[in-house]
């Protein structure tokens, strides 16, 4: 049973800092993650949007500043003050994170049902039958034959191997799931299906899913609400409809600017 109200962040970041010496990579950013949110960090390579989200799930250390998550038993607990243990636990069953290359979210040299198997062992499933009809019921979730689940993912496509790492991420339900550019370096007809599967099983599934992309057409089809970054600061946040329908800064002005017309 989780602690989940929709009243109470799940996430919440407070004057978060990430410094590589005398260079910024990100300063001083606060915001909330709801449940069942979507919240999208939306800028231009190097804006420090990875930064953030490398910090925020715990992959990189910050400079200053706060990340607290809130336990499945209500608690609420700065990451920082976790031990590696709780860290790595909480990374295999609480947390997703799909990666822009799925190869860095993947094994590429065991199959695609013990890719998605591997993370329900992590929480404690240990009956080889219940494991292997609960990943191939996946893998059909994410559009992937049952033929295919002894096959590896380096005889998938790129396109495969995303919703497959989508798959290894969701199978255990987590409450919270970080995505970096899932649809970067995809075909636009591979992007477009795999927008519509992942915006059909967040919401399914009520996830809270913290996205980073540069493509405002993503933000706008995932997120509900979005935050603008530049030169490592937030200059502009709000619901998603409204920023990109009426964007108050001038550098969000011209990232809407630049989205080709349909």
């Amino acid at each position: 049973m989780t602690a989940d109200t929709p009243d109470t962040p799940i996430l919440s970041v407070r004057a978060l800092t990430k410094t590589y010496g005398a260079r910024i990579g990100c300063e001083d950013i606060s915001l909330d993650v709801w449940p069942g949110e979507v919240l999208a960090i939306v800028g231009e390579s190097g804006s420090g949007k990875t930064t953030l989200l490398n910090c925020i799930s715990a992959r990189l250390p910050r400079s200053s500043g706060e990340v607290l998550y809130r336990m499945r038993d209500g608690e609420t607990r700065d990451l920082d003050d976790l031990s590696e243990a709780e860290r790595r636990f909480l990374a295999r069953t609480d947390w997703g994170f799909v990666h822009q290359n799925p190869a860095d979210g993947l094994r590429m040299r065991v199959s695609a049902g013990a890719n998605v198997g591997e993370r329900l062992m992590a929480v404690g499933e240990r009956h080889y039958g219940q494991i292997r009809e609960t990943a191939t019921d996946w893998l059909g979730r994410v559009e992937i034959a049952s033929d295919r689940i002894d096959d590896q993912p380096v005889a998938f496509s790129g396109g495969m191997r995303q919703r497959l790492q989508i798959a290894r991420n969701l199978v255990t339900r987590p409450r919270l799931v970080f995505m970096d550019e899932p649809t970067g370096g995809l075909d636009v007809s591979v992007q477009a299906r795999l927008l519509d599967l992942l915006r059909q099983l967040v919401a399914d599934l009520g996830l809270a899913v913290v996205i980073v992309t540069h493509d405002l057409a993503v933000a706008r089809l995932l997120s509900q609400r979005m935050i603008v970054m530049k030169d490592g600061h937030v200059i502009e946040s709000g619901l998603t409809d409204r920023v990109l329908d009426d964007p108050q800064h001038a550098y969000t002005q011209l990232l809407v600017a630049s989205i080709p017309e349909s």
